[in-house]
């Protein structure tokens, strides 16, 4: 007898197949399309954090990219401009992020609703700001060049190809870490402060505690993958982590499902893939995401994804309804029948 069951089999078999798809895609694929899937996968680091936070805690941050940005950058300057190794400047950027995040928590949380979304908009366009006037560190608009690439031993990860396979190495150890805090204790917790705050502090949850704790989570998570894109393009500008891109980043969440983690990947993917085909239409790019925020809102709150998976169950539960009224109306006959003989009336 098999272990696994029909649909438990299902899912095991699906995932299989995508994960191979997955490592066989540069082999199959141009250095374009790998490019843009390691964007993806790094892209996808930052909205597995949105998600905890915004899905799960329930707290709105319109400043991530600055986040993203200080990991970029502290990885990008420890590396280039004082010849820290690599990946010794990843860890101390994640470091100094966490930090960061850890203590202007501690203002922001005093915020709720709109008013914390403004504070943390606030927040993104005041690092932003540090990234251009401080010329010295960051070469302001003109950007960070000679940021050397990562290497393990005597494999150097300075190709689409090579890169690619880091990328998502570290993109789906986030999500099964993530996957594993959504599962536990924590997440329920998560769970109970985005439903009710204070049926949650009625039942023994710190929220502040927790509040500050996914949040530094989030941020340690984009400043990684921001050391990535650093060590990735080998240079760095402010421009990529203005506003715009922390409002992308929403999107990404949103599309995906706010309480869906593996759910970002699918977010991620949309939102990249759009915005790289509307690359030739000015601003027009703006006006779809905002177009696209508005409508999976109305329609479909829980995301794309989860929209997907429960068109595809349904569509499930329809093709084996035949089977099933079949069944169930043979019953029924047989019941109207047994209840006939004996006078009772049908049911």
């Amino acid at each position: 007898m098999s272990i696994l069951r029909g649909p438990d089999r299902r899912g095991l078999l699906v995932k299989l197949a995508l994960l191979g798809a997955l490592v066989a895609f540069p082999m199959a694929g141009s250095s374009y399309y790998t490019s843009l899937m390691v964007v993806i996968g790094i892209h996808t680091i930052v909205t597995v954090g949105l998600c905890l936070l915004m899905g799960y805690a329930g707290q709105v941050s319109l400043g991530h990219a600055a986040f993203y940005g200080l990991g970029a950058f502290f990885s990008g300057i420890l590396s280039a401009s004082y010849g820290v190794q690599p990946w010794l400047a990843m860890a101390v950027a994640a470091i100094a992020t966490g930090t960061i995040a850890f203590v202007t928590a501690f203002p922001m949380f005093r915020l709720r609703g709109h008013y914390l979304a403004m504070g943390t908009l606030g927040f993104g366009i005041i690092v932003y700001i540090l990234f251009v006037e401080l010329k010295q560190f960051t070469g302001g608009p003109s950007g960070l060049p000679g940021i050397p690439p990562l290497a393990l031993g005597p494999i150097v990860f300075d190709s689409d190809q090579r890169f690619y396979y880091l990328a998502w190495t570290f993109c789906l150890g986030v999500l099964l870490t993530s996957q594993n805090i959504v599962n536990s204790r924590v997440g329920r917790a998560l769970r109970a402060v985005h439903g009710n705050e204070e049926a949650a502090r009625s039942l023994g949850v710190d929220i502040s505690q927790f509040k500050m704790k996914v949040f530094v989570l989030s941020a340690v998570y984009a400043s990684l993958a921001g050391s990535l894109y650093a060590h990735y393009t080998t240079f760095v500008s402010p421009q990529p982590f203005g506003f715009l891109f922390s409002v992308r980043l929403v999107v990404m969440v949103v599309v995906g499902g706010l309480a869906s983690v593996w759910g970002a990947i699918f977010g991620t993917a949309t939102v990249t893939i759009l915005g790289d085909l509307l690359q030739g239409f000015g601003e027009m790019d703006t006006v779809v995401f905002g177009l696209i925020l508005i409508l999976v809102m109305v329609f479909l709150p829980q995301g794309l994804f989860r929209g997907a998976l429960e068109m595809y169950e349904k569509r499930a539960r329809v093709t084996a309804a035949p089977w099933a009224r079949g069944r169930v109306d043979g019953v029924k006959r047989r019941g109207d029948g047994e209840a006939g003989k004996r006078g009772d009336p049908p049911q």
